[in-house]
C-alpha cells in the first residue's frame, strides 16, 4: 500500500533540493563562461557581481555590496596571479565600504601586468574606485559609473559640511553632533579624494589633471547614485572603450534578479538584425 505521508516527505525533499540543484547549475555555468574568456583573452577573470538573488529553501532575496568578505576573496584571486598575466575584472555592484573598496584597489594597482575593468551595467561609488585603478576601463554603449562622494550615515558629507557653512554664516546655533559628524565628513572627503587622486597618478595621470578628477569625483556635485556616463566619463578624462566582449553580456545573464510573479520586461532573447524593407505590391 502507497504511504501517502512518505510521498509527502519525498515531495519535500525534492522541493527542497531544487533550489541547491539550480544554484550548482548556474555556477557552472559561469565558470565555463570565465574559462572560455580566459583562453580568449589570455588573462585571469576575476567577476565582482553584487545582484538580489533567491537563495537557499526560504528565498529571502539578499541585498549585496562590496564588503570585507568581497576584499579579502579579491586579494586571494590576485595573489593567485602571475605578475605576468593580465587580470579581466567583471563589475557589477551599487558599491560598498570604502575600506574594502580601497584594498582591492591597492591590490589592483600593484599588479604589474595590465588590469582591465568591465563594467556591463553599473559600477557606482566603490565600484567607481575600482575602475579607477584598471589600466583599461570597458563600459556597455548605456553602462555607467557613479561619484565617489562618502556618505556619513545616511547623509552625503558634502551637505553634512555644507549645512554647518550656512548655519554658522546665518549665527544659527549648531549641536555638537553636527560638528562632530561635520568633522569626520571633512575627513572623509580628504581621505577619499586623496586615495583618488593616487590611484589616478599610479595610472600615468599628470598630477593636475588626476587632482581636477578625483575633486569632480568627491566633492559632491551630484546626488550620490547620479550616472556617470560613458560620453560624461569621457569628458571627465577617463580613457573608456565600449568593445565589451559578448561573453560578458552572456555571464550577467547568468546572475538572475530575484523571481517575482509577473516579469517586468518581456522580450524575445535573439539578436535581431535589420532587414531590407520589401517593396508593396500594386
Amino acid at each position: 500500500m502507497v504511504s501517502w505521508f512518505g510521498l509527502f516527505w519525498v515531495f519535500l525533499i525534492i522541493v527542497g533540493l531544487q533550489p541547491l540543484v539550480r544554484q550548482y547549475l548556474l555556477s557552472s555555468r559561469r565558470t565555463r563562461l570565465i574559462r572560455t574568456l580566459e583562453k580568449r583573452r589570455g588573462s585571469r577573470v576575476i567577476a565582482l557581481i553584487h545582484r538580489q538573488e533567491t537563495m537557499a529553501v526560504l528565498g529571502f532575496p539578499l541585498v549585496r555590496f562590496i564588503d570585507i568578505e568581497d576584499s579579502e576573496e579579491l586579494l586571494r584571486a590576485v595573489q593567485l596571479t602571475d605578475d605576468q598575466m593580465p587580470i579581466d575584472l567583471i563589475l557589477h555592484t551599487p558599491g560598498g565600504l570604502v575600506l574594502a573598496a580601497e584594498m582591492i584597489a591597492h591590490a589592483l594597482i600593484a599588479h604589474t601586468a595590465p588590469v582591465t575593468v568591465f563594467v556591463p551595467h553599473y559600477a557606482m561609488s566603490g565600484g567607481t574606485l575600482l575602475a579607477l585603478a584598471a589600466n583599461q576601463i570597458v563600459m556597455a554603449p548605456h553602462a555607467v559609473l557613479g561619484p565617489l562622494d562618502p556618505q556619513i550615515g545616511q547623509w552625503p558629507a558634502a551637505s553634512i559640511l555644507r549645512a554647518v557653512e550656512k548655519k554658522t554664516a546665518a549665527n544659527h546655533s549648531i549641536h555638537d553632533e553636527t560638528l562632530i559628524m561635520a568633522d569626520v565628513a571633512g575627513k572623509a572627503m580628504d581621505q577619499v579624494r586623496g586615495y583618488a587622486r593616487q590611484l589616478l597618478i599610479a595610472r600615468g595621470w599628470m598630477t593636475e589633471a588626476a587632482e581636477q578628477l578625483s575633486l569632480a569625483l568627491t566633492e559632491g556635485r551630484w546626488t550620490h547614485d547620479y550616472p556617470i556616463t560613458v560620453e560624461e566619463a569621457r569628458g571627465l578624462g577617463l580613457h573608456v572603450s565600449s568593445e565589451m566582449p559578448d561573453e560578458i553580456y552572456e555571464f550577467m545573464r547568468l546572475f538572475p534578479q530575484v523571481a517575482v510573479r509577473r516579469p517586468s520586461v518581456q522580450y524575445v532573447q535573439m539578436p535581431y538584425h535589420s532587414q531590407p524593407a520589401k517593396a508593396a505590391k500594386h
